[in-house]
């Protein structure tokens, strides 16, 4: 006798994870992004900003923390190349996330 599946059901549905890009493809998208998208003032913080924390996480070795770190900078990039981000602002978690300097020129 047949019996009913979840194959064709949609309970517990999960979109396929995105495929992260490697560290080297994924800077120079953000690069590439931020002299197509950001004006030329948040474009020079930008660029400044992922090159600093590109450099400071280049000899982790935690997998963990090497693609939470590859995947923010992926959905970053992601909503850059989208058009509703103009007047987002960042949520309280990310910017304790900053290093320091960084940090402190979000806040004014």
């Amino acid at each position: 006798m047949a019996t009913a599946t979840a194959a064709g059901s949609t309970v517990g549905f999960k979109p396929a994870p995105m495929a992260l890009l490697p560290p080297i493809p994924l800077y120079r998208r953000l690069l590439r992004t931020h002299r197509k998208r950001l004006p030329r003032e948040m474009r020079l913080l930008g660029d400044e900003y992922v090159k600093s924390e590109f450099r400071a996480h280049r000899d982790v070795e935690n997998p963990v923390h090497i693609i939470g770190f590859l995947t923010e900078w992926q959905m970053y990039a992601q909503k850059l190349e989208g058009d509703n981000w103009l007047e987002e602002k960042l949520d309280r978690g990310k910017i304790d996330k900053m290093s320091g300097m960084y940090r402190q020129d979000y806040r004014l």
